[in-house]
């Protein structure tokens, strides 16, 4: 936020409450007095749209309390869609309540409440709140203001008020808040946790303008069409069953996607010196000790124990493993840079209520790669692997954009150590013109890392690729490689994933492209279509071909009119038809069709298998436009 001064004019902040900022009249103008700092918002600040969104999330649980009794309220942070809040409840959440809940939001908002900040003691506040009935506020005053003397409290003030423990800030008056929406309601858990109260989240966005909010709401459909489960369903690539939450069965059609995705990047890493290698899924857990990880990431672990009390712990990430392999034999600085790949499973305890498709998953795959190198050639490594970032994302037509995360509160190593990380990479990425912006505390407690947001063809961001630079497991792990003076040095490694997982890469994917993969990425690229059943016969003459041509091609038999076959591939999102009958047969040609641009006239299918070839070695990218139907 902008800050005007340790004061601020009587009359300048009359008239900024007043909706005038710089002698112009501003729709969202507020002074903002915390801590002892007088600040003044308008809508083009980079905090506006979160404030507003905290304030929306507040404003939803005066509402929710006024309305419904029993309630507890949990946490309601805003967030990078909008924002939602976590409550207890006697009863779920039906469609109903929402529409009853955004009523109430709107009639406390044409009230033009005061957001009034209060500083009460400590005790006092927990008192109250465990008087009230709700022991989660109580809870959260424990954790979060351990030695304070006071802690903050909003109120919105109506007939009920509405009081929360929160350190804000909030917009002035609840009649700041004009452009917001309910969305949908889940069910959560507190702190994620399956263990902990169950609760019910309401989500909800808020936008600076009704121009903002209807352009988001518009999104938000488009994206139910591309809603990746849906899709994922109805084009038989994975399902999902209770006995193995968060692990996908890929089906045909799916598992040839993956193994599509998985070939390529090999196809991409070996010309570039990657070499793959597999590693045990289950490890003693002197390994975890080893690498920090039983100490940083053990509640995310699936733990078990063998048979003769051996405590174990399953994989979770590749890069300690790829230690083990790197310190099996003696490395030389000639071997250096050393790429190491591998794409096996990863097992990842996530909280059943987070659990979302292929987003968030607990089993899954990396297109992980650890590439050893010496000090000096950090910079280089660093700037091929932008190279290869661009190269991939070019591949499947995706815009990106990337950030330097740096150090965290809670680190191994020493500051003098981080700072030099930081600095190289830095280095790096000015050297291979890459723009950037940075993503202060965000890097993993070993380094510093470069991330990727990756975004889609409707406009929404995906954080995929990730670039960490670690001089600490190496260490951990007393990992040496005999330098050119014969003395032993320590190698410094660089952890590196493009698709970041495979199974939140091909639901960006799916969505990305609404389902209608490129021809390249297509579990089946081309259906043959006999118009009758005197066709068959050279209907399978063709699919063979096809397939000699290294096609991926299906022949469908069924005794159906031609029209109905047709419209079938089509809602299969099949990018080639090859409908054949008697003109065919006698001219030896096939009538080819697209699942967009319709009949495209009759060809010989040598020319068709060239063109086809053609665009499958090109990786050409045919989207969905946004304004299409998803579904058909």
């Amino acid at each position: 936020m902008r800050d005007i001064a340790e004061s601020i004019s009587p009359r300048l902040a009359k008239a900024a409450l007043a909706g005038i900022v710089d002698g112009r009249l501003v729709d969202l103008a507020f002074v903002l007095e915390q801590d002892a700092a007088v600040r003044i918002v308008t809508p083009d600040h980079p905090e506006a749209l979160k404030l507003c969104r905290h304030s929306a999330a507040h404003l939803l649980a005066a509402a929710v309390t006024s309305l419904f009794s029993g309630v507890q309220c949990g946490i309601g942070p805003p967030t990078d869609e909008g924002f939602f809040y976590d409550f207890v409840v006697p009863r779920p959440f039906v469609p109903e309540d929402l529409d009853a809940i955004e009523a109430k939001m709107r009639e406390l908002a044409s009230e033009d409440l005061v957001y009034e900040r209060q500083m009460w003691p400590r005790e006092e506040a927990k008192a109250f709140f465990a008087g009230r009935g709700e022991p989660l506020k109580v809870q959260l005053i424990d954790e979060k203001t351990e030695g304070q003397h006071e802690v903050s409290c909003y109120t919105i003030k109506d007939k009920d008020t509405f009081i929360d423990f929160c350190v804000g800030p909030h917009v002035p008056t609840t009649g700041k808040l004009k452009a917001f929406k309910l969305l949908t309601t889940s069910n959560a858990y507190w702190k994620g946790d399956a263990r902990n109260q169950p609760m019910q989240r309401v989500y909800g966005t808020a936008f600076l303008s009704d121009k903002e909010l209807k352009a988001y709401l518009a999104q938000v459909e488009e994206a139910k069409k591309r809603d990746h489960r849906k899709l994922g369903r109805e084009l038989g690539l994975f399902t999902f069953h209770q006995w193995a939450p968060g692990a996908a069965f890929w089906l045909d059609n799916g598992t040839t996607l993956y193994n599509t995705l998985a070939n390529y990047m090999r196809e991409v890493l070996f010309p570039a010196g990657y070499v793959e290698v597999k590693t045990p899924l289950v490890f003693n857990k002197d390994l975890w000790e080893t690498s920090g990880h039983w100490s940083h990431y053990r509640e995310n672990m699936f733990l078990v124990e063998s048979t003769d009390g051996e405590a174990m712990g399953m994989k979770a990430m590749n890069c300690p493993g790829h230690m083990l392999v790197f310190g099996s034999t003696v490395r030389s600085y000639r071997d250096l840079p050393l790429r190491l790949h591998e794409q096996t499973p990863l097992h990842r305890n996530e909280a059943s209520g987070v659990l979302s498709g292929l987003t968030r998953v607990r089993q899954f795959s990396q297109d992980d790669a650890h590439c050893f190198v010496t000090q000096g050639q950090i910079e280089d490594e660093v700037e091929r692997l932008l190279g290869l970032v661009q190269r991939v994302y070019g591949d499947f037509g995706l815009s990106y954009t990337a950030k330097l995360s740096t150090r965290p509160a809670e680190f191994l190593g020493d500051v003098a150590t981080w700072d030099s990380a930081e600095a190289q990479l830095k280095a790096a990425l000015q050297r291979s013109g890459q723009a950037y912006t940075i993503n202060e505390g965000d890097g993993a407690f070993y380094g510093p890392k470069i991330d990727f947001d990756v975004t889609d063809a409707i406009g929404r961001k995906w954080q995929c690729a990730t670039i960490q630079l670690d001089y600490q497991m190496p260490q951990r792990f007393g990992l040496k490689y005999v330098g050119a003076d014969n003395a032993e040095h320590l190698p410094i490694v660089i952890h590196r994933a493009i698709y970041g997982s495979f199974e939140r890469f091909i639901a960006i994917l799916i969505e990305h492209y609404a389902g209608a993969f490129p021809l390249w990425l297509a579990p089946v690229q081309v259906m043959v279509l006999p118009i009758a059943d005197r066709h068959l016969a050279y209907a399978a003459s063709v699919r063979s071909q096809v397939q000699a041509a290294s096609l991926r091609v299906q022949l469908d038999e069924r005794q159906e009119k031609i029209g109905y076959k047709i419209r079938e591939a089509q809602l299969q999102k099949i990018p080639y038809m090859l409908v054949v009958g008697d003109r065919e047969i006698a001219d030896a040609t096939v009538a080819v069709r697209t699942r967009k641009g319709g009949d495209q006239g009759s060809k010989p299918l040598a020319d068709f298998v060239g063109a086809a070839r053609g665009e499958v070695a090109s990786r050409a990218v045919d989207l969905v436009p946004s304004h299409e139907n998803a579904s058909v």
